[in-house]
């Protein structure tokens, strides 16, 4: 969630610091700040709200020094006020931290810190871990009296911190929230995500838990909390920093949309073969003993990708022949869940560093089951824990609201289905094929499917202004009934349910009135019949009809009325490729609703585009 950057080499550092985290900008932030040193004396600069406000501060009151770190924060612990920003600083001034977080016990320390004299000036609980440096602070290096505080640390955090006592050292400390070091030729950085960095290179560490690096000009050692070596290999990123720039669109989620065509053949490329009839997960290192053997399945996500979840329990029962369950990450580990060695744990997150999926993954592990990673960044904490992973390759994702990887999402799982019902021996090579033909014709049908983007457009023009609505979605595509009210409601503010539209009888039927605009999706399969009669239960209570459908067929053109509903149409696909091509026009009608009230779509309110704390 909160943005850090730092640097130490030989080139300006301000201006490395303020592109690093405007490059963090799409994680949600209240308030930005910087610490440079220069001279032996740290100057500190901070203000609430955006970087913009940060830059006026700065240009009013220049600095400038040889190394530093930076920090957008989301906050937990205290106001979002210029006070409250990061860095923070001990009694002297000459100790900087910058935190993402929370330290649970920063109460008890503060109330023990103050009992020993130290003065504090903010309400955040970051501050106390520069006071807790700075009651250890010796002459044996800043890491040193950094490891004697972790001692009294409780919770989860990613530590930077550096001290005028101890010139061109940079420490951070991860123990959950990510930190990723970059790779210079005589320069280094550590951020907590890669597109803050990615502009001056693509050679990284992610740290692990309780790990600790200490960097300088000269290099970067790598330990434990206790000062045990730690041997960590570096990733070579293949993001193009050109693809984390908006490239001419308005918005960075408007370009994920357009750039879903690309992602998805990004993650079927080279595993699905339509000649041998056969899919290819090699990142899959469980044996395939192991998948036989398999009774059962439990997929662990949050938010977005727990609808993606709920679209893989369709493809993984009907194609690998086992049961699935699908919880939430954020419940899973507090139930005392039933997870024996027959049981496979799918993993779906796009960062591979949200806090409660990653727990969830822990607990499951710690009772036996194998675990499968579904997964955007190579080298994240998931993929690295878990046995196997399915990587989507849909490149950096900058908009806070989840677009091409959450269809990037539903398509390894596909692939993932097909896979392990080859293993299993549920699904022959005839059967298979249908489904390489849809994934290798998915790229060109999203093509077709965003050319619907003018008329979505007209729809946000004419429900832009409703307070409400509901969307109905039947079999494999109510989870995208979900999906679509979570994108209205994390970018435009209005309230909206989805359902299945079966249990619209079962309540949601009383909400039903003329200012209720009600989104149906209504492809030409198996239950189209059952949608046709809920969209006349609809249209008999007075409602305006959304409805999403399949180009080509006839059906719902005589019951819709044009002065009140909106038909929409999508590429026909095979059934089970349906939820990726119907979320389109769900994340565009999101897009322009919020456009037209005058929304922040890449960076929503209140809303982190990684949740690493719980």
């Amino acid at each position: 969630m909160c943005g850090i950057i730092g640097y130490v080499g030989q080139r300006q550092v301000l201006p490395i610091l303020i592109d690093g985290l405007r490059r963090l900008e799409y994680r949600g932030y209240d308030s930005a700040g910087v610490a440079i040193v220069r001279e032996g004396a740290i100057e500190l600069r901070r203000s609430a709200g955006k970087l913009a406000r940060l830059e006026e501060t700065i240009a009013v009151n220049p600095l400038e020094g040889d190394y530093g770190i930076g920090h957008t924060r989301w906050a937990t612990h205290g106001r979002p006020t210029e006070e409250n920003a990061h860095p923070h600083r001990d009694c002297t001034g000459r100790i900087v931290v910058v935190h993402n977080g929370i330290i649970e016990n920063y109460l008890e320390l503060k109330h023990q810190l103050q009992r020993e004299g130290h003065t504090f000036v903010t309400e955040t609980d970051t501050e106390i871990v520069a006071h807790l440096v700075e009651r250890e602070m010796q002459d044996d290096g800043l890491e040193n009296a950094v490891r004697r505080a972790l001692l009294s640390l409780r919770g989860l955090f990613a530590l930077v911190l550096i001290s005028a006592e101890d010139p061109e050292k940079i420490v951070t400390v991860r123990n959950g929230p990510p930190i990723v070091v970059g790779l210079g030729d005589g320069e280094f950085f550590v951020a907590s995500d890669i597109p803050a960095i990615l502009q001056h290179t693509r050679d990284v560490v992610f740290l692990g838990d309780e790990e600790m690096a200490v960097i300088t000009p000269r290099g970067v050692e790598f330990t434990d909390y206790s000062g045990r070596a730690v041997s960590k290999a570096s990733t070579r990123v293949s993001w193009d920093p050109v693809m984390a720039e908006k490239a001419g669109y308005k918005h960075f989620m408007l370009k994920e949309i357009f750039e879903q065509p690309w992602a998805v053949k990004e993650t079927v490329l080279g595993r699905a073969s339509v000649e041998s009839r056969r899919v290819f997960l090699h990142e899959i290192e469980i044996p395939d003993e192991r998948l036989r053997s398999l009774e059962r399945i439990v997929i662990l996500a949050c938010g977005t990708s727990w609808h993606s979840g709920l679209v893989g329990k369709f493809l993984l029962e009907d194609l690998a022949r086992l049961p699935v369950e699908v919880d939430y990450g954020s419940e899973f580990r507090y139930r005392d869940p039933i997870v024996a060695k027959n049981t496979l744990a799918v993993v779906i997150t796009q960062s591979g560093e949200t806090a409660d999926t990653l727990a969830a993954l822990r607990e499951a592990k710690k009772k036996g089951a194998c675990s499968i990673a579904i997964c955007n960044v190579v080298g994240s904490m998931a993929t690295r824990e878990s046995d196997g992973t399915v990587y989507t390759h849909a490149g950096p994702e900058i908009g806070v609201a989840s677009t091409k990887a959450f269809t990037s999402q539903l398509v390894a799982l596909h692939l993932l289905a097909l896979y392990l019902g080859q293993v299993r021996g549920t699904l022959t090579e005839a059967a298979v094929h249908p489904h390489l033909e849809g994934l290798t014709q998915l790229p060109l049908l999203l093509e077709k499917t965003l050319q619907c983007d003018p008329l979505t457009e007209e729809i946000a023009k004419r429900f832009y202004q409703r307070r409400d609505f509901l969307y109905l979605g039947r079999g494999i595509n109510y989870p995208i009934a979900l999906e679509g009210a979570l994108k209205l409601k994390e970018i435009s503010y209005i309230h909206a349910e989805g359902y299945p539209a079966g249990e619209m009888k079962h309540g949601p039927i009383a909400l039903i009135d003329e200012e209720m605009p009600v989104v149906t999706l209504a492809p030409r399969d198996h239950v189209f019949e059952k949608m046709m009669g809920n969209i006349q239960e609809v249209k008999a209570r007075g409602g305006s009809v959304i409805a999403v459908t399949t180009a080509g067929h006839q059906g719902l053109d005589g019951l819709l009325d044009p002065a009140r509903d909106v038909l929409l149409t999508v590429p026909e696909s095979h059934p089970m490729l349906a939820p990726v091509l119907l979320v389109v026009p769900l994340q565009l009608i999101a897009y322009h609703v919020a456009i037209r009230r005058g929304c922040d779509v890449d960076q929503p309110r209140n809303l982190a585009k990684s949740v690493t704390v719980e």
